[in-house]
C-alpha cells in the first residue's frame, strides 16, 4: 500500500467482494510446481494473502504491507508456522528465494516498481512466478475528476502532485519488461463491469483506496473537498433502479523465472 496514506481496514472492506475476485483470478492463473515459500507484497488486510495458506496448504506464506493499521487488521489471520504478517515497505523490500511473489492491487503506489519487478523475479528459485495485478481505470472519469479538482485553484497548493496520472503500464508493456530480461510471461486485461449499491457507491469505492493519500494531505481539512468530489462523482455515475455502474479496468501478469 501507499506509503504515504494511512489506511483504513474497514472502509477498504466495504467492497470486499468485488476488490477480491481480481485477485482470485490473477492467483487462479498461476501454474508450476506446489511452492513452499509464498509472500504477499502490500497484503492490505490478509483476507486474500490467507486465501494463500489455504490454496497451497503446505507453503509458509508471508505478508507484507507498509501501513500499520492494516497489518493490525492482518494479523487475526495468522497461522503460527504457515502465516504471518509484517511491516515493511515493499518498495526496500529484498528477499531471499522464494517461489512465489505476489502483489495485489499495489504496483501503482509504488513508482519504482518497473525497476523493481526485474529484481523480484530474479530473486525466485528457478522456475517460480511472480504475479501481480494492477488497476488499469486511470482514464475513468473517477480519476479524471479526481485530478482536476486536485488542481482547481483551491486546492492545488495542498495537494498538487496527488494522485499520479498515469501510474502503470498495459499488459504489452509489462510483457515487455519482462520477457526482455528471458522469462515467460502471460498478461492480460480486464473490465469488470460492476454494479455498486448503496448511497454515493463510487465515492464510497474510491475513498478507500484513490483517496487515501488525498485524506492524508488534507487532514481535518479534507471535508469541503470531499463535498465537491462526491457530486462530481454523482454526476459522473448516475443512478440507475438496479444500481451504479461502474467500469473497473484491471491489468494482470504472471511471470515465470526459466532456469538459468
Amino acid at each position: 500500500m501507499s506509503r504515504e496514506a494511512v489506511w483504513d481496514p474497514a472502509q477498504y472492506g466495504i467492497f470486499g467482494d468485488e476488490r477480491a475476485r481480481p485477485f482470485a483470478e490473477l492467483i487462479g492463473r498461476i501454474g508450476g510446481a506446489e511452492p513452499g515459500h509464498v509472500v504477499d507484497l502490500g497484503c492490505g488486510s490478509g483476507e486474500l494473502t490467507a486465501t494463500l495458506a489455504a490454496r497451497w496448504p503446505d507453503a509458509v506464506v508471508q505478508g507484507i504491507d507498509s501501513s500499520p493499521e492494516m497489518i493490525a487488521a492482518a494479523r487475526a489471520h495468522e497461522i503460527p508456522g504457515r502465516l504471518a504478517f509484517e511491516v515493511a515497505d515493499v518498495a526496500s523490500w529484498r528477499p531471499e528465494p522464494v517461489d512465489v511473489v505476489v502483489s495485489n492491487a499495489v504496483l501503482h503506489w509504488v513508482p519504482e516498481h518497473l525497476e523493481l519487478l526485474p529484481q523480484w523475479i530474479d530473486a525466485l528459485a528457478p522456475g517460480g512466478r511472480l504475479a501481480f495485478q494492477v488497476p488499469g481505470n486511470f482514464g475513468a472519469p473517477s480519476h479524471v475528476l479526481l485530478r482536476e479538482l486536485c488542481r482547481s485553484p483551491k486546492w492545488i497548493e495542498r495537494i498538487r502532485d496527488i494522485p499520479r496520472a498515469d501510474p502503470v503500464l498495459g499488459p504489452t508493456g509489462y510483457l515487455d519488461l519482462l520477457a526482455r530480461h528471458g522469462h515467460a510471461v502471460d498478461a492480460w486485461e480486464t473490465t469488470y463491469t460492476q454494479v455498486l449499491h448503496g448511497d454515493d457507491p463510487v465515492f464510497e469505492w474510491v475513498k478507500g483506496s484513490t483517496l487515501r493519500p488525498v485524506l492524508s494531505a488534507l487532514g481535518t481539512d479534507a471535508e469541503d473537498f470531499l463535498d465537491e468530489y462526491r457530486q462530481l462523482l454523482r454526476d459522473a455515475y448516475p443512478v440507475a433502479p438496479y444500481g451504479t455502474i461502474f467500469p473497473f479496468r484491471r491489468v494482470f501478469v504472471v511471470a515465470r523465472k526459466n532456469a538459468p
